[in-house]
């Protein structure tokens, strides 16, 4: 049929045509019509003396979009030519619209890919600030973990030599989520860092070559001063920092507004120890106080941040401490690594899931026998 062909080699964006043709009816001519390749929207309008319903009905299944019953008038003709140029239009209008949007989802696409890619880089780097999971001194041992919520986070665990006989261990969490968090997280660390002891806020040089460790307190204070001065940004943080001194026993920590150190005891008994205080990076005027307790051979000080213990199961419980604390007994044969990891598992069961909506970390400072006594 040529008007069938003239369709194909020009953009025809309305036919009419009539019902009754030879070699090819209208209806017939409307589903090939419709089965052209073409990028705009073609209006069909079928003259027919047939009226009936189902004879309509026929004429729409095979793609028309309007009918006229011959004879008409042509101003009716003109009407529904007029109503199909404004079916046309808003097509095309629709059809630029949605190049539009493509376009933006492409160029979206591409911007995700690459934060997407950036994300995961800085997933690993912000894994190499707890180079290793596990170290071991001469009669002790810190073991860590740490598991962002998102591709990255703001909790933070550490630890750094004083000297040959003492350690120190902190664990940081910083407010909010994601890569702001991560950025003020990576920053202290490096003001704790344990491979450079004159930058490390916590140690204070003797003059000598050798450094001492400060009073946490003092450490916290510090801290609060430095970020308070040189960080502008709303984000502050909680920490619990600990000076282990593995001869005698003795540790001196400071708790800013972190949640309170657990000790795990040699006979697999717990306790909280702590005095609170106040998030770090939040009042210039803010106090900070210290408190020393002992351990012996066998016992642990376990650090950790609040998105372990305030993780919440589908009827919206929490684990809280005492559910922590439960835990720590429970594995008491457990230790390093290994209770770490049975401590995140057992996590995911009262949780029923595999992710949280908060970093989850935790430390574990580990005597494995008492200096002194070695001595005597």
């Amino acid at each position: 049929m040529r008007g069938l062909e003239l369709c194909k080699t020009h953009d025809v964006t309305i036919v009419i045509s009539d019902w009754m043709m030879p070699g090819m009816n209208g209806p017939e001519f409307c589903h090939a019509f419709r089965q052209l390749d073409r990028e705009g929207y073609g209006y069909f309008i079928l003259l027919t003396s047939k009226g009936e319903s189902r004879e309509v009905a026929a004429g729409l299944n095979s793609g028309a979009d309007d009918f006229l019953i011959k004879p008409f008038v042509f101003g009716e003709l003109k009407a529904r030519l007029r109503a199909g140029e404004r079916i046309v239009e808003m097509h095309s209008q629709l059809v630029q619209k949605n190049k539009i949007v493509n376009q933006a989802l492409d160029t979206i696409r591409t911007l995700y890919d690459s934060v997407q890619s950036d994300l995961v880089e800085a997933r690993r780097l912000q894994a190499s600030l707890v180079r290793e999971k596990h170290v071991d001194y001469a009669n002790s041992a810190v073991s860590m973990m740490l598991h962002p919520s998102g591709h990255v986070g703001g909790d933070l665990v550490g630890q750094f030599a004083v000297d040959d006989d003492v350690i120190g261990v902190y664990s940081l969490d910083v407010s909010g989520h994601g890569v702001a968090s991560a950025l003020m997280a990576a920053r202290l660390a490096g003001y704790l860092s344990g491979l450079s002891p004159s930058q490390n806020i916590a140690l204070v040089d003797q003059g000598d070559g050798s450094y001492a460790a400060r009073d946490p307190s003092d450490t916290a204070a510090l801290l609060n001063e430095t970020l308070l001065r040189e960080l502008e940004t709303d984000h502050y943080c909680t920490m619990a920092l600990a000076i282990v001194d593995t001869k005698t026993g003795k540790v001196t920590c400071t708790q800013a507004g972190h949640p309170h150190p657990l000790i795990r005891r040699a006979d697999g008994s717990t306790e909280a120890i702590g005095v609170g205080g106040m998030p770090i990076g939040l009042l210039p005027s803010a106090a900070f106080e210290s408190f020393e307790f002992e351990i012996g051979a066998g016992d642990a000080v376990v650090l950790f941040s609040d998105g372990l213990t305030e993780a919440e199961n589908p009827s919206g419980e929490q684990l809280e401490e005492v559910g922590l604390e439960n835990l720590l007994s429970k594995h008491s044969e457990l230790t390093g690594t290994d209770l770490l990891d049975k401590l995140y598992e057992s996590l995911q069961e009262f949780c029923q899931r595999d992710d949280f909506t908060d970093d989850v970390s935790a430390l574990v400072f580990e005597m494995k026998s008492h200096g002194a006594a070695l001595q005597a």
